[in-house]
């Protein structure tokens, strides 16, 4: 039995991809240039470095269907990502970039069958653990999202927007206290 399967991946990522896609939208385009530090990426960066996040798992999942990373030049990979999220964009390009790379990523992962997330895939000799599901892997892209959209909401608040999440929550706070004082 089955309890969590491709449909429930990617209604999941979905649900993830929104809520970062709401955390772009009420940024102001003004504040796309901030950086906490120097050194971090800015918040363009970081929304494009989450748009093509999921590059990595279609990569080694649906492109190659590789059962192991031996030879998997990671590294190249990782440059050549890293050389499309610098890519001066507007927030309107970074909001279709989200939107169309994360409905790529839910299609394909709804599409999946359960064998298929069922399957090893090798890492490399001296790695751990030495071998994870397919399925281990793709919620990894979940996951690293919800990673750096934590480091958004963070960047919200450094920017005094209260994340929408936080607001949601005290909408609901405040509606069960009414609830109960009528009640």
């Amino acid at each position: 039995m089955t309890y969590y399967g491709p449909k429930d991946l990617a209604a999941a990522f979905r649900t993830v991809r929104g809520n970062t896609l709401r955390i772009a939208e009420e940024i102001p385009e003004t504040d796309y240039g901030y950086r906490v530090t120097p050194e971090s990426r800015s918040v363009a960066e970081m929304l494009a470095h989450i748009a093509v996040g999921a590059r990595l798992q279609e990569q080694i999942h649906f492109a190659e269907r590789r059962s192991s990373l031996d030879g998997f030049d990671f590294f190249g990979f990782m440059a050549r990502q890293a050389a499309d999220e610098q890519k001066p964009r507007s927030k309107q390009e970074i909001l279709d970039m989200l939107r169309a790379e994360g409905e790529k990523f839910a299609q394909a992962l709804e599409g999946l069958s359960d064998e298929f997330l069922g399957e090893q895939v090798q890492y490399p000799a001296g790695m751990t653990p030495p071998v994870k599901s397919r399925f281990e892997m793709l919620i990894g892209a979940k996951e690293h999202e919800m990673h750096h959209r934590g480091q958004l909401m963070m960047i919200e608040r450094m920017l005094g927007i209260t994340p929408h999440l936080t607001r949601q929550m005290q909408e609901r706070v405040a509606a069960m206290r009414a609830a109960q004082a009528g009640g």
